[in-house]
Parts: C-alpha cells; structure tokens; sequence
C-alpha cells in the first residue's frame, strides 16, 4: 500500500547523542542543565512539536538510555558505528524514517541543548511556509542549531561521505539555505569542554537571576 503524502508540519526530530565526548571527560547526554540533562532538556523542547522523536546512542548506549526519563513519544536508536562521526548516526535515524510520512527532520546535536521551544516553533512554522530544502536558524547573522533538512535531501544525506559529514549537502545546496534570525544565543552554545559547561552554567544563573 502506497505511503500518505508527508504533511508540510509532519517534521521528524532527531537528537544525535552517541559521541564518546572525548574533550568533556564524561557523557555530555548525561550532564545536568537545571532540572533536567542535556539530552533531557533537547527532548522537553521538541516534545509535541515534532512526530516522530528519536534520539540515537553509541558510546555508553545502555548507561545512557537507563536514564532517560520515559516518554511515550521517544524513539532510542542505536549505532553501533558511533566511532565513524556525527553522520553515521544521522543515517541511522534517516533509515528508520525514510518509510514515514515526515516531510522533513529537525536535527538537534546533543553538545548544543541551549534550544528553546520557541525556536523549535519558529523553524517548524517557517519550513511549514517556506518547504526550504535546509533551514537554519540564526542569533545576529551568526549560524546556529538545530538544522532542518526537508525530506529531499534525505538521500543525498545518506548518500554523503561519512567523513566530510552533513556539511558537504549544506555546501551543495548553498544557494537555498533559509537562515531564520532568532534572537537567542542558546543556538550558537556549543559545549565541548568543561570550561564551555561551566561557562552554559554561569550563563543560566545569570539569566535567572536578572529574570
């Protein structure tokens, strides 16, 4: 029986969790971020506004998935080819979904968990508007994440190089990237380092206490 037409707001989410986190010295998934983990606070923020949800482990996948909170919502994938880079996994979700009604996928990195829902909102409303081939978001011109990949350049994704990574299809399709200016900061917060965590840290209590 043929699929039903993906629907322009029908966006998979996909948190990409299985590096060794080498640079941080422990699970970055697992690093506390207020109430909640790194990769708990990605989730809370797509929840409800992205179907399907998955998250993909590797390095200490069984640890890691012990700890995530249950959600009814939340698809764990495992890859056990981790140690080949960032677009290994991307394809392992990009596989469990390509038989799916989804007309595009939000891609969340789990070293980047200063995401807001309001952003997660905003790119899913301008995909719903524009169907961009790859829509990224901005805080004043400087590029950010999460990145939106619309359901065509799915098999150019799985098809690309594992060691030039997703950024060799962003190259290609240069000319019709949507850049959507956010206003917030938390998407340009890559945290590789301990000094990078405690420096998201200080930030937060910073914000909390001038809000």
């Amino acid at each position: 029986m043929p699929l039903p037409e993906p629907s322009s707001k029908a966006v998979a989410g996909i948190i990409l969790a299985a590096g060794e986190s080498r640079r941080m010295g422990r699970d970055k998934a697992l690093l506390p971020l207020g109430q909640r983990s790194f990769l708990g606070h990605l989730a809370g923020a797509l929840q409800g506004e992205v179907s399907p949800l998955l998250v993909v482990l590797g390095h200490h996948a069984q640890e890691i998935e012990r700890q995530i909170p249950p959600a009814d919502a939340l698809v764990v994938l495992q890859n056990p080819n981790y140690s080949l880079g960032q677009l290994s996994s991307l394809q392992v979700a990009l596989r469990h979904i390509e038989n799916q009604p989804v007309a595009g996928a939000l891609v969340c990195l789990v070293d980047h968990p200063a995401i807001s829902k309001e952003v997660v909102r905003l790119l899913l409303e301008r995909f719903a508007k524009t169907q961009a081939p790859i829509l990224i978001p901005t805080c004043r011109g400087r590029r950010g994440h999460p990145v939106l990949f619309a359901r065509r350049l799915f098999q150019e994704l799985l098809d690309a190089p594992l060691e030039e990574g997703a950024r060799s299809v962003v190259r290609k399709h240069a000319a019709e990237v949507e850049l959507a200016e956010t206003g917030e900061e938390g998407i340009l917060l890559d945290i590789d380092k301990p000094e990078d965590y405690q420096a998201l840290l200080a930030r937060r209590e910073m914000l909390t206490e001038s809000g």
